[in-house]
């Protein structure tokens, strides 16, 4: 096992990467902006580092000041966490380079995923269930032809990246081209990458994935799903497994093509299989993501598998603890708060937090990088906590969760715990059968939304 690892991300995934090394007994590098000097996971850290000035790409995203920031301190492995350069074939190759070992799969299995028509390719060979679309990157004139014999409505999504960025709804051909270029640019501003691909659109859809670690011996774990239909914006709100759509029969198809997938391109370590679970209840493979996942913690708490100890092991080059189907119990939920203003269609909110009194206890898990006093910068991902609970069944979990929430205090800052609240206080969330459109449907239901457009007017 590693005697000392370098985290290349900051914030809350910091933290919890830094909290499984210290209990493994292994010397945790942080390295960090000048906007994130006085930030939780600088403190908590055995050494840290100064690599550069708040934005992300003189700081986070520059590769050689965190090689450099691992040579100087003798890391011999540096974490990613997610977002960043978690994805990133050239960091990981940077490493070995380097002889440091990259916590995560191996670089081409990254840019295989990352080239979502070829993921779509790779897939299909191997027996998975894809969304009906073009096999690959689609010219306006392709995308008209395949949009035509799929039938309205149909998604464009960008080929590299992920997020809902590059991703375009077109509900008649009218609409085609002018989302096909919207789509094309901003898939060129995020990903430098403007080739784009079509699918049937799915609706109503539910957002299912499966979590599966697998290590250098052939052993694969696949730890159940979670259930991330709520949506704003194409980004998850709230999480949950086991998800009230899946019969233990669907479930096992499920995992065991996420299985059958991890085995036909030898992936190694930890990631997340997206799946798109249709009305008609059949399930279609969306993409894989070559990275820990932000809503990993609710498949810990079903599964009792610490998923970043085992991504360390496995780096090590040591074997799964178990392999097959990880046992589960009982039902999680996580809620992400952000610092987001759902009066202003949820605009990022940076600012002082006057007051964090996160609540405690049975069954309730919080993870988070603030403390009262704590500034949210203007540079980064708005996610500020992630509110985790478990208990025996679900109905027991929403009141549990619901009771947390109330709990909960941060001042200084807007969030979008309320909102969060309104949808598990909703008949439709109660009785497990929504979609991704759940939001949208919704609006005028959830008191925290109905308000927010009575603010702001029709869009």
């Amino acid at each position: 096992m590693f005697k000392r690892v370098l985290i290349a991300n900051r914030g809350e995934v910091a933290v919890r990467v830094i909290r499984a090394l210290h209990e493994l007994d292994i010397e945790a590098v942080a390295v960090y902006s000048t906007a994130d000097a006085d930030s939780l996971h600088v403190k908590m850290a055995d050494r840290a580092v100064k690599i550069g000035p708040p934005a992300a790409n003189a700081s986070y995203l520059n590769m050689a000041s965190i090689i450099g920031a691992a040579q100087i301190t003798g890391a011999e492995a540096i974490h990613p966490g997610w977002g960043f350069l978690s994805e990133n074939a050239d960091f990981v190759r940077a490493c070995a380079d380097n002889d440091i070992v990259f916590i995560g799969p191996t670089p081409e299995a990254m840019e295989r995923m990352g080239d979502k028509a070829q993921a779509k390719a790779e897939m299909r060979a191997a027996g998975v269930p894809l969304v009906p679309g073009t096999e690959g990157t689609a010219t306006l004139a392709q995308a008209r032809a395949a949009a035509s014999e799929f039938g309205y409505p149909v998604l464009l999504k960008a080929r590299s990246g992920g997020g809902g960025r590059g991703m375009r709804l077109v509900l008649g051909p009218d609409q085609l081209e002018a989302a096909y270029a919207a789509a094309a640019n901003e898939a060129e501003a995020a990903f430098g990458d403007g080739g784009l691909y079509l699918e049937k659109a799915l609706v109503p859809a539910r957002h299912v994935e499966i979590q599966v670690i697998c290590d250098s011996h052939g052993n694969v774990l696949t730890l159940g799903e979670r259930e991330c239909s709520i949506q704003r914006r194409h980004q998850k709100l709230i999480e949950e497994s086991p998800s009230a759509a899946l019969t233990p029969e669907r479930r096992e198809e499920m995992e065991a093509a996420a299985e059958r997938a991890c085995r036909a391109i030898g992936y190694e370590n930890a990631g997340t299989f997206e799946f798109l679970l249709g009305p008609e209840g059949n399930f279609y493979f969306i993409e894989l993501n070559c990275r820990l996942q932000v809503e990993h913690p609710v498949s810990e708490l079903c599964t009792r598998v610490d998923i970043v100890r085992e991504q360390l092991r496995v780096a090590a080059g040591e074997r799964l603890l178990q392999s097959g189907r990880a046992p589960r119990a009982g039902h999680a939920i996580e809620v992400r708060i952000n610092a987001e203003d759902p009066s202003r269609g949820f605009l990022p909110a940076p600012g002082r937090i006057s007051l964090f009194q996160p609540p405690l206890g049975p069954g309730i898990r919080i993870d988070s990088h603030v403390q009262t006093g704590s500034v949210v910068p203007p540079y980064y991902d708005s996610l500020i906590a992630k509110l985790i609970v478990w208990d025996a069944d679900r109905p027991a979990a929403i009141a549990r969760t619901l009771r947390a929430l109330d709990e909960l205090v941060i001042e200084g800052v807007p969030t979008t715990a309320a909102v969060a609240a309104d949808v598990l206080r909703s008949d439709d969330f109660g009785s497990g059968n929504y979609s991704t459109s759940f939001l949208e449907l919704n609006e005028a239901k959830l008191p925290s939304l109905r308000t927010a457009a009575a603010v702001t007017g029709p869009a």
